[in-house]
C-alpha cells in the first residue's frame, strides 16, 4: 500500500484536506478523496470498491462523493451515492470533473483536488444545504490505496 506521501507533500494533504472541511461547510455532503498509483480495474469498478470500503454509503442522506485519482493511469472518477444521484442530472459532475483534469494536464494535482472539492461542495449546497445539526458522518483525510 501506498503512503499519502508518494502522491503529496504535507502542506499539499493538509490543502486538500482543509479544502475539503470548507466544502462540507456549506453543505451535509460528505467528500472524499482517495488516490492510488494504479488499478487493474476498470476506473469505475475500482471507485465503487472504493467507495464501499470507505463506507462512503453509510451518510444519512446518502449524499457521500467520491474523488477516485489513479494518478499514474491518469484516472480519475466522480462518484456520488445514491440521495446525490436521484436528484441531479447525469453531467452533474461534469463542470467538477473538467476544472481537476484541467489543473492535472498542467502537472498540478493538489490545485486540481482543491478547486474540484470546493466546487462539488459548492454543487452539493444546492441539494444538501448545511444545516445546523448536521454532523462531519466521515472522516476528511485523504484515502490512499
Amino acid at each position: 500500500m501506498s503512503k499519502v506521501e508518494d502522491f503529496l507533500t504535507a502542506e499539499d494533504e493538509a490543502n486538500i484536506i482543509n479544502a475539503i472541511r470548507v466544502a462540507e461547510g456549506n453543505t451535509s455532503g460528505e467528500i472524499r478523496v482517495h488516490l492510488e498509483a494504479t488499478s487493474e480495474l476498470d476506473p469505475f469498478e475500482r471507485a465503487a470498491e472504493v467507495f464501499d470500503f470507505l463506507h462512503m454509503n453509510n451518510t444519512k442522506h446518502s449524499n457521500g462523493v467520491l474523488i477516485y485519482v489513479a494518478v499514474e493511469d491518469r484516472t480519475l472518477v466522480i462518484m456520488g451515492d445514491k440521495g446525490i444521484n436521484d436528484k441531479v442530472s447525469q453531467d452533474f459532475w461534469e463542470s467538477t470533473k473538467d476544472i481537476i483534469i484541467n489543473h492535472f494536464k498542467k502537472g498540478n494535482i493538489t490545485q486540481g483536488l482543491v478547486d474540484g472539492i470546493i466546487k462539488a461542495g459548492e454543487q452539493l449546497k444546492k441539494y444538501f444545504p448545511y444545516k445546523a445539526n448536521d454532523k462531519n458522518e466521515l472522516p476528511d483525510d485523504i484515502s490512499v490505496g
